[in-house]
């Protein structure tokens, strides 16, 4: 059992996407594998794209959240807060078999629905962690997430199991849940210095480190709280620089001198807290994966709900548009998230 949060404290890198890819694809890899992916995102994009994307995806999420208890993230969060001390002894109403909506996905890959209400009851999880009895509310309410993905595996029994959880850009509670219940870090990102003070702020968030001002709010939160109530913080495991413009084969000079800032970044860092990664033996720069920027394969894989390793090459009708799909980039961008899903 191993569990992977996508997050980044910037939006629009590509993050629900890539969680998308790294689950179907490792699901289509490792058929003997329960991969479950939990969507703790409110948008809920990752469960737009594997529930078949903008045709078949509002009909499902409807019939999810039409059920009682909802069959979704939010779902399960509202039966915790009604018994917040007290773990859920059935956990499979809340999950969903994309495969039943979207026949391009692996059906060994399960869903923990992404939910807006989400947004609705982060508040009221934010004030029970805050409650003074019992002594420990605040680890018990911020392992919630994690609790759930201990059922699962028992649902899943002898199976090998995998999580990917998709996050949120801000650091909301619901974010929190998430980063509690991961073993891993995969932080993708784009070529923009945006997405550098954004992974600064990452390092600040969960550990507390980084220039003086930042740092000492940072250490009073929740990586303060994360080291007195005793709850593990996810290592760094992969950096994926999203996106790229490549020219003549290479990645073009801008995307380079960007992409080498945030490496450093994360160097420097290394070489001070080699503790916050999951290689400490190998630098961090060893750990960056670059996704070539191929809009068109992204988008027609989004919107129909398609996975990789089944998207054909050729012209594709989608919301009245035809958008051709050439073999040789997409068989490059297989190749180059291939190495995403294979180093989980």
């Amino acid at each position: 059992m191993a569990s992977y949060s996508f997050w980044n404290n910037k939006g629009g890198v590509g993050k629900s996407y890539l969680c998308f890819v790294a689950a179907s694809e490792y699901a289509h890899k490792h058929p003997d594998t329960d991969v479950y992916v939990v969507d703790l995102c409110p948008q809920a994009n990752c469960s737009e794209t594997l529930l078949g994307g903008y045709l078949t995806s509002p009909n499902a999420l409807n019939t999810m959240i039409q059920k009682k208890p909802r069959a979704t993230i939010a779902g399960y969060l509202e039966a915790r807060l009604s018994s917040p001390f007290k773990m859920i002894d059935d956990v499979t109403p809340f999950v969903t078999t994309p495969n039943d909506f979207n026949q391009n996905i692996p059906s060994n890959l399960k869903l923990i629905c992404g939910d807006n209400l989400l947004e609705i009851l982060a508040e009221a999880i934010r004030q029970t962690s805050q409650l003074a009895v019992p002594l420990d509310a605040w680890k018990q309410v911020i392992s919630w997430v994690k609790d759930l993905t201990v059922s699962l595996k028992t649902v899943s029994g002898e199976r090998d199991t995998l999580f990917i959880l998709d996050c949120n850009p801000s650091f909301a509670v619901y974010t929190q849940l998430a980063i509690a219940a991961s073993d891993y870090l995969v932080v993708p990102f784009t070529a923009d210095d945006s997405s550098r003070r954004a992974i600064e702020n990452v390092v600040a968030l969960l550990y507390g480190v980084g220039d003086p001002h930042t740092a000492t709010y940072a250490r009073i939160n929740f990586s303060k709280r994360a080291k007195e109530d005793g709850v593990d913080i996810p290592k760094f495991h992969t950096f994926v620089n999203n996106r790229v413009t490549f020219y003549e084969g290479s990645a073009s000079k801008a995307f380079k001198a960007v992409s080498k800032a945030i490496k450093q970044t994360m160097e420097d860092i290394y070489e001070k807290h080699r503790s916050f990664f999951s290689s400490p033996k190998e630098a961090p720069s060893k750990k960056f994966i670059e996704v070539p920027d191929y809009h068109s394969a992204c988008i027609v894989s989004a919107l129909t709900g398609t996975s990789l390793h089944k998207l054909k090459a050729g012209p594709h009708k989608l919301i009245g548009e035809r958008i051709q799909i050439n073999q040789e980039p997409l068989d490059k961008y297989r190749t180059s998230l291939g190495k995403l899903v294979d180093s989980l």
